[in-house]
């Protein structure tokens, strides 16, 4: 018989590191760092990453499913937008397009990467995958729509010359997300929970996990606060080190496109950590809900925001995907469809998943 185990949900670490990486963001906001700072911060970045995969865990926990991968998804992307809204009202006409980089990056990260590596270790671990396809298959619709209506479309309608939306078009497609995110949210977390639950498979997932006590109420908000000032200093940090990043791009020679892949593989982390982590414990359904649950945020509230923003933005908003991007959104909304219907995948489709978000990763380097 397994034996009642409490586990301190907070570390000593897990509370200085998120401190420190706070402290490192203001030292460093608005400042041109010399070499030895830019790792101090990359440091501290990564200690933030970890530290805030703790305490998404230690919510989680409390609040049991959807709610802690929500809370993650939706903390992970208020603060990605404020990152790109910050970074496109001080890049002038060269950050036209950072919004829809940074936002396909995340589609391609979430759907491809987090998707295919939970896929794998699930499958490694149990051989079998096990997922609810009626939940996951409902993420996937909502995050095909959302992209097809804001990243899509602006490639084809003629109000305004270019890839991008008229003010009217603009307006429409962000109080669409909204309505689109919201309805998803309703539905995740109320009238079909259980649709997103982790599958009950009959096996041991994790024996300390399942016989560990729920953190208190004072434990679990502690966690919250200090998760939402780890995910500021993810992405403070993140923004500290961009001009680097920027300049190492511009020096290599490659595509201004590949600045919104870096930032969205360095915000997606935490989520990226913490879906990994649920499914080793056989929570791959957790795992979905955290990929998916952070494409449609990153859509349904970023449109929203640069909408607004655009108020007083005075560059041009290129929201348009070209010709091969379009090509891998349709690539992978087919491939997901077909891991999603049986509510069960193998080894082989987490591999493909992984291969089609390598094959974006490689083109977005090498166009």
């Amino acid at each position: 018989m397994g034996t009642t185990k409490r586990r301190s949900p907070l570390t000593d670490w897990t509370v200085l590191i998120p401190v420190v990486a706070l402290v490192a963001l203001v030292f460093s906001w608005g400042r041109e760092l010399p070499g030895f700072a830019v790792v101090l911060v990359a440091l501290c970045l990564a200690g933030a990453v970890l530290a805030a995969v703790h305490h998404a865990e230690v919510v989680a926990h409390r609040v049991g499913e959807p709610f802690g991968s929500l809370i993650l998804a939706v903390a992970v992307t208020v603060i990605e937008v404020a990152l790109i809204v910050t970074l496109m009202a001080d890049g002038g006409d060269k950050s036209a397009s950072l919004a829809r980089d940074t936002v396909f990056a995340a589609v391609m990260i979430t759907c491809n990467g987090i998707v295919g590596v939970s896929l794998l270790v699930g499958a490694l671990r149990n051989r079998i995958a096990v997922f609810n396809p009626e939940g996951s298959g409902a993420a996937l619709a909502t995050v095909a729509t959302l992209a097809t209506l804001s990243l899509v479309l602006p490639t084809f309608t003629t109000s305004k010359p270019g890839p991008e939306f008229s003010t009217g078009q603009l307006t429409f497609a962000a109080v669409a997300s909204l309505a689109l995110y919201g309805l998803f949210i309703a539905v995740q977390t109320v009238r079909h929970r259980n649709y997103f639950l982790p599958v009950d498979t009959g096996r041991d997932a994790d024996p300390q996990d399942d016989h560990a006590e729920p953190p208190t109420s004072r434990a679990a908000l502690l966690s919250l606060g200090l998760l939402l000032v780890a995910l500021v200093a993810v992405v403070g940090d993140a923004k500290a080190v961009s001009p680097t990043i920027e300049a190492a791009v511009a020096k290599a020679g490659l595509p201004q496109a590949v600045v919104g892949v870096i930032i969205a593989l360095l915000v997606l982390l935490p989520e990226t950590l913490a879906a990994v982590r649920a499914a080793r414990r056989d929570r791959v359904q957790t795992s979905l809900n955290l990929a998916y649950g952070s494409a449609i945020a990153s859509i349904g509230l970023t449109i929203p925001a640069i909408a607004l923003a655009s108020i007083w933005l005075s560059g041009p908003l290129t929201l348009g995907l070209g010709p091969v991007h379009m090509v891998l959104l349709a690539l992978t909304v087919v491939v997901s469809t077909l891991t999603l219907a049986p509510g069960r995948a193998t080894l082989l489709q987490g591999g493909v998943h992984i291969v089609v978000l390598a094959a974006y990763l490689f083109l977005a380097v090498s166009p």
